[in-house]
């Protein structure tokens, strides 16, 4: 664990990224006297902790971890990403970024907490926004400790339980400290978020308006309660709740409802668009729901990485499966497979708008610089200029959209950047949270009660309804309503970093990551095309599952200093 003396000593702290409006700039710490010393110094060392946050704009040399899912193939084959299931993962190979970066996070939390809470800076006392800075300084400590414990929700729902550490220590006992089990950690994360939830500031638009800031990037209290709500429901899942415990699911949907009601009660809902919410401007048009992000700096790396082969400096990169696609329903609200009317040689109309949101298809113009020629489209039939027949063309026959902006110029000249914003809460994803939890408590789709004022199925039709969407069926069985959850999960969260984890929670992996589909195109003499649906392809690296792919292993190197931590269960 990266739990040692990393502020004092002359560290200089580059922060490029921001947190949607947050101001972040270099800072330089030179100890603890020196952050004491005014506010500035302070809040300087407040945005390092924001700075570990999590997003996934290519984490793996451009390869998202939903290439390590079903719902894409990164296109450069022998991606570090592929050793999620080609047998290179384990404790020497551990993908621990995220073990790192949680650990430097909360070693600012704590540091932040035990050295610098309850200061004054009476020397300012007379600026004239003192009262001001002091409000957003008495803030910070309820934003630490909302980050400490969204940092031991990253770590627990990787690793399960972890060393539970809430001071700030030295090196020796932080590699000395067991790991506590995963109920403590749920427990920890539950009880933080409860304690901080009605203390933290509720609106930052209006809370430092003598400052001149609009600071929407910050935790509020609605974030504290999406944190509260996620963790509980990953606790209730069959990963971390074997014996099914239904309380801990009635905990779930109650926290759910909690975070739903706040977000009502401010006039807060749905945007009435669903691309909207990952536009180069989704931080300031989609408040209504966005509930936390994290916001880049002014970049084009993400659409290089993904645009489509074929366009000048364009990557390909990850490329959606046709697991994916075939999980968007036509517009009557059935399934591909229950539509009398699906065409597999049309396949791509009538179907669920998220659809044409989130994936590029064969004869379409995406993006708007694909070429010079104002009438050119996406040729991923075999043989066409952005296929699997020209080196890291698309394997799958598809292309990413979602969180892409479309105009951006990737090419050697007059080349764009654009801020992107990557959405860790939304009011959508609490409502499919509200409905899994009660789903699971209740075991059906369409009942209430017991203080749960919405049905599962009430709750996901109000998500459906912003697609264009029908109702979800009536009188589905347990089983049968369980798959459509799971499926509308599938494709109103796709790409924003859910899929790898809720297979996971769900202990499915066997069932769901195993077999890739892609899309096979070939060009007629006449023009037509004929599509062909083949599932694990030679071209495509295959794909193992093993139960304990469920959690991560702790990398070996941390066994090997700590006298204390033991290997997850399974990477022994």
């Amino acid at each position: 664990m990266k739990l040692k003396n990393i502020i004092f000593g002359c560290v200089a702290l580059s922060l490029g990224f921001t947190s949607c409006d947050m101001d972040y700039h270099e800072y330089k710490v030179d100890g603890e006297d020196y952050i004491k010393e005014n506010f500035e110094n302070v809040n300087g060392l407040m945005t390092t902790i924001y700075r570990d946050l999590d997003s996934d704009w290519g984490n793996y040399s451009g390869a998202m971890l939903a290439s390590a899912t079903d719902e894409a193939v990164y296109s450069h084959q022998g991606n570090s990403v592929e050793s999620f299931f080609n047998g290179n993962w384990g404790p020497a190979n551990a993908n621990s970024s995220v073990w790192d970066k949680c650990w430097h996070g909360i070693s600012y939390c704590n540091l932040f907490l035990d050295k610098f809470t309850n200061l004054t800076f009476d020397d300012y006392k007379l600026d004239i926004n003192y009262e001001a800075k002091m409000e957003k300084y008495n803030n910070f400590q309820y934003e630490a400790r909302f980050m400490r414990a969204y940092f031991y929700f990253q770590l627990v729902r990787q690793y399960g339980g972890v060393p539970l550490i809430v001071n700030y220590v030295d090196a020796e006992t932080a590699n000395n400290t067991p790991r506590a089990t995963a109920e403590e950690i749920f427990k920890f994360i539950d009880d933080e978020c409860y304690a901080i939830k009605d203390e933290i500031i509720k609106d930052y638009s209006k809370a430092y308006s003598e400052l001149g800031l609009v600071e929407n990037g910050r935790a509020n209290n609605l974030t504290v309660m999406a944190l509260r709500a996620r963790a509980a429901l990953y606790h209730a899942s069959p990963l971390f709740n074997p014996e099914n415990n239904k309380e801990l699911w009635k905990e779930a949907a109650l926290r759910a409802q909690e975070c739903i009601n706040a977000c009502t009660s401010r006039n807060m809902g749905l945007v009435s668009k669903y691309a909207d919410l990952f536009a180069v401007d989704s931080y300031s048009k989609c408040t209504k729901e966005i509930l936390f992000g994290t916001r880049t700096a002014a970049s084009n790396s993400f659409e290089k990485n993904n645009f489509p082969i074929g366009m000048e400096n364009a990557g390909g990169g990850n490329c959606p499966t046709q697991n994916l696609v075939d999980a968007y329903e036509t517009k009557k609200g059935l399934t591909i497979t229950e539509d009398p009317d699906y065409d597999a040689q049309n396949p791509y109309a009538n179907r669920d708008a998220r659809l044409a949101a989130t994936i590029a298809v064969n004869g379409e113009r995406w993006p708007d610089g694909l070429a010079t020629d104002a009438k050119a489209v996406l040729e991923t039939y075999y043989g066409g200029r952005n296929s699997r027949s020209v080196v890291y063309g698309t394997p799958t026959g598809y292309y990413l959209k979602k969180y892409l902006q479309k105009t951006q110029v990737i090419g050697a000249s007059n080349a764009t950047t654009s801020y992107h914003t990557w959405v860790l809460f939304r009011l959508g994803g609490i409502y499919l949270d509200y409905a899994e939890a009660v789903l699971n408590y209740f075991g059906d789709g369409y009942t209430s009660g017991e203080g749960l004022t919405r049905t599962a199925a009430q709750a996901i039709n109000i998500v459906r309804k912003r697609a264009g969407q029908p109702d979800i069926k009536t009188g589905l069985s347990p089983e049968a309503f369980t798959k459509r959850y799971e499926n509308e999960r599938f494709v109103e969260l796709a790409f924003e970093g859910h899929r790898f984890f809720d297979v996971r929670r769900w202990k499915k992996g066997a069932e769901y990551f195993k077999d890739i589909k892609v899309m096979e195109i070939t060009k007629n003499a006449d023009e037509s095309f004929t599509y062909n649906v083949v599932t694990n392809p030679s071209y495509i690296t295959a794909r193992n599952w093993e139960d304990k792919f469920n959690l991560f292993p702790l990398p070996q190197s941390e066994i090997l200093k700590s006298g204390a931590l033991t290997q997850t269960p399974g990477w022994e």
